[in-house]
């Protein structure tokens, strides 16, 4: 405030320049591997990567032979291939990654890969074809040829000449293990056929023992010992807190790798649908639901979608299963790793393909108890709606009843939804469990009723009650 020279007084009038506020530019975004397995294709390219370099330096450094079991589609062709890459040394796939400066690049080792990821075994002679055909392969590899006609022999062979030509003891990774088996595990006497051929292909690793440097076998279940008797120095890391997140994403991954993807995406709604997955560690996501996302921009089940699990629908529907048990299921470890021809417990089943995961652990002397969950909403919804429809005995029944479910929970509309479900049971052939007891009937459209509530009512537990307008469910 000033005074003027007539004695009025007037306010210096004060200019506020307005600063715009400083914005961080944008992270530059990436091509998103989706279905790349190949270390070299992503690290060569523009693609993101998560790096599990670290983790595969402290594997070599802590033993020599493993065995990992994780659900499909969870990135283990692709470690195996960073092992392959690491192994034969090639450095500059490495660079700025954790590995490069803790890997001795001076050594360099063969590396034979054995993978059953293609195709389908449908017989023996398929097998062996297979196997002839990747022994072949590895042979013109390494500059050698073929000394015996059958398959063990042949391996077994390849691996001393190949040692000795190199001057170093060579690697052996073996990716899909067990996809021959499962490919005719409807067909228990052919599985036990392919089981016997398998087991002797790998009991060759541990013969060889004094050639070979490191092994690593990957697959989705883990047979019982009988398919690992002749290579029983497999440590097993499937259930382990140091390699937990092996594979899959983890949640910093997500939010620093992944940065760039996650504008415009609801970062809980990630976490809902897509994590939730443990292996003692820390719980990870599916890289294939998360890399779909990121390029679609919309939740969907695109993991379950990629293969329907009708080998587990089936045996839940002979066994009787009480699906509402399904979410929290307790199980000791060691039934978990009991998976074999014609003995495959439904527990085993469900967590090793990635319908269930661990939820809690109780250490009790000498063992480990686990209680199982849902890993997720996707996994929690999509099986739910699968077992609904064969449960329903026609997949054609429930679809025009879940829209119209949907609009009534949300109105809170209890009439029309005890007219709803009047109308969904009435649509059910009447003879269709003819052969069950009574006491199983109710068990049986209890599960019905489960599996249509679970599916908008995802976080509704067993023990629970969620508010839909003024009543509890």
């Amino acid at each position: 405030m000033h005074k003027c020279a007539n004695g009025l007084l007037y306010v210096r009038p004060t200019i506020i320049c307005m600063m715009p506020t400083p914005t961080s530019p944008a992270l530059p975004r990436k091509k998103l591997p989706i279905g790349i397995q190949t270390f070299a294709k992503i690290r060569e390219a523009d693609f993101y990567y998560v790096d599990k370099t670290g983790m595969a330096v402290d594997l070599i450094e802590g033993g020599s032979q493993y065995f990992l079991s994780r659900p499909r589609r969870f990135g283990k062709s692709l470690f195996l291939d960073t092992l392959k890459e690491l192994f034969e040394g090639n450095r500059a796939l490495f660079t700025g990654l954790a590995a490069e400066t803790r890997w001795d690049w001076s050594k360099k080792y063969p590396v034979m890969r054995i993978s059953f990821g293609a195709g389908v075994v449908r017989s023996l002679e398929n097998l062996q074809q297979s196997l002839h055909q990747q022994l072949h392969a590895l042979e013109r590899q390494f500059g050698l040829a073929a000394e015996f006609p059958d398959i063990g022999s042949r391996f077994k062979e390849l691996i001393l000449r190949v040692a000795l030509r190199s001057g170093q003891r060579v690697v052996v990774l073996v990716d899909e293990y067990d996809k021959p088996i499962l490919d005719c595990i409807t067909d228990t006497a052919l599985a036990l056929q392919i089981r016997e051929t398998l087991k002797d292909l790998y009991s060759v690793i541990k013969d060889s023992d004094a050639h070979v440097h490191f092994a690593f076998l990957t697959g989705v279940s883990k047979f019982s010992m009988v398919m690992f008797s002749g290579l029983n120095n497999l440590t097993d890391i499937t259930i382990d807190q140091n390699y937990g997140s092996i594979c899959g994403y983890t949640d910093a991954d997500v939010d620093t790798v992944f940065a760039p993807e996650l504008p415009g995406l609801d970062r809980e709604e990630i976490r809902r649908w897509y994590n939730g997955y443990n292996w003692l560690g820390e719980g990870v996501y599916n890289p294939f639901d998360v890399l779909l996302l990121f390029r679609n921009r919309e939740f969907r089940p695109y993991w379950f979608e990629t293969g329907t699990p009708t080998f587990l629908v089936k045996l839940l529907l002979e066994r009787q299963q009480f699906t509402p048990d399904l979410g929290r299921i307790n199980a000791p470890e060691t039934l978990l790793s009991t998976f074999d021809v014609g003995n495959i417990p439904l527990e085993a089943l469900l967590f090793q393909t990635g319908y269930l995961t661990v939820d809690k652990v109780r250490r009790l002397p000498g063992r480990l108890q686990f209680t199982l969950k849902y890993p997720n909403l996707e996994v929690q919804s999509s099986l739910n709606e699968v077992l609904l429809q064969s449960f329903s005995g026609n997949p054609a029944i429930p679809g025009p009843h879940i829209a119209r479910l949907y609009d009534l929970l949300l109105d809170g509309d209890f009439p029309g939804l005890q007219a709803l479900f009047h109308a969904f049971y009435a649509s059910i052939p009447h003879q269709w469990q003819t052969n069950s007891p009574v006491a199983q009937y109710e068990g049986y459209y209890a599960s019905i009723f489960y599996k249509r509530c679970r599916l908008f009512c995802p976080r509704t537990r067993q023990t629970g009650k969620r508010r839909i307008g003024n009543h509890f469910l």
